[in-house]
């Protein structure tokens, strides 16, 4: 099957491909605990290929461009903080629960936005480019935006450890091993064929990274689905209302089409397959704490999904006068 026809049918694919990993992590404990080993892995897998499409020099140029990150600081450390403060109004009174909630919601996705975001035609590598800085800039802030929205108490059981293995094997490793693929090609019209035939396994390996987070979270949802169901509405609030900020942020900085589109999917995007280990670490209520993590990602996924082609056509290149 050809790139083209994957990416026509890529909505479809991921879908199945929940729907299936969801199954398959039901039928027996070791499914979900083999799928969980493999989430990482995988996602590295997949983050490389992205990377491989991005040259060094288009990095570059993205981190030249200052209205972008500051947009991309604006949507995610000033407006997210500010309507999750308002959404934890509504949550639930479980300090668990509450807990693994805010800490989802306060964190900017760094790993899959960025194919999600490639994907609907955004500027994914700008995202990348702001990868580092947004990972550092959540670990550093976390603990003052928890601090202001649900009290001190909150901040002594976080554990750092898995911000900094998230970083390193998602970010940088994958990032480098692209970039020494991308000096093996150069200046070889043979090679660069044979990286440029890498690229049809995007969609594929997308959806086994969806299937593979169903299959190893799903049945621990549903084992503590009671406990988080009466909030899985603040969730789809804040997936259906970080994408019209970002929207209005990127007007208001002149940003062109792809760029929007990146901050809209960045502002909606959470790092819940970062904070997944770092809600487990807790010292008490680790399991009811990743449960609501875990739901994030379903309804994340749910959405994303269907962002990659509802987007493009809610932020289109003709309402932009600054693109040419």
């Amino acid at each position: 099957m050809r790139r083209t026809s994957l990416e026509r049918h890529q909505v479809a694919i991921y879908l199945c491909a929940f729907v299936a990993g969801g199954l398959a992590g039901t039928l027996t404990s070791r499914v979900p605990a083999v799928a969980e080993h493999l989430v990482t892995p995988a996602l590295a897998a997949l983050l490389f290929l992205t990377f491989l499409q991005v040259p060094v020099a288009g990095l570059v140029t993205a981190w030249r461009d200052w209205r972008f990150t500051l947009a991309l600081v604006a949507i995610n450390f000033v407006a997210v903080p500010a309507v999750v403060a308002v959404l934890a109004l509504a949550m639930p009174e479980s300090d668990p629960v509450r807990l693994g909630m805010l800490i989802v919601l306060l964190c900017p996705c760094v790993d899959y936005v960025i194919v999600f975001s490639g994907l609907a035609g955004a500027r994914s590598d700008r995202l990348l480019a702001a990868t580092p800085l947004l990972l550092v800039a959540q670990f550093l802030l976390l603990p003052v935006y928890l601090t202001m929205i649900d009290g001190r108490g909150s901040v002594d059981t976080i554990d750092p450890t898995p911000f900094a293995v998230a970083f390193v094997s998602l970010i940088v490793v994958p990032l480098m091993c692209a970039w020494a693929v991308q000096w093996w090609a150069h200046n070889s019209t043979a090679r660069e064929a044979t990286v440029r035939r890498l690229e049809i396994a995007m969609v594929p390996l997308m959806a086994l990274v969806v299937a593979l987070v169903a299959a190893s979270q799903v049945a621990r949802l549903g084992a503590d689905l009671s406990t988080v169901a009466g909030a899985l509405w603040i969730y789809v609030v804040f997936l259906v209302l970080m994408p019209a900020i970002g929207w209005i942020i990127g007007r208001a900085l002149r940003l062109d089409t792809g760029s929007i589109r990146a901050v809209a999917f960045s502002g909606a995007t959470r790092n819940s397959l970062v904070v997944l280990p770092l809600a487990l670490s807790l010292d008490e209520g680790a399991r009811l704490a990743a449960t609501a993590v875990v739901a994030q990602t379903a309804v994340e996924l749910v959405g994303m999904v269907v962002f990659v082609r509802v987007i493009p056509l809610l932020i289109r290149a003709r309402s932009y006068p600054r693109e040419r």
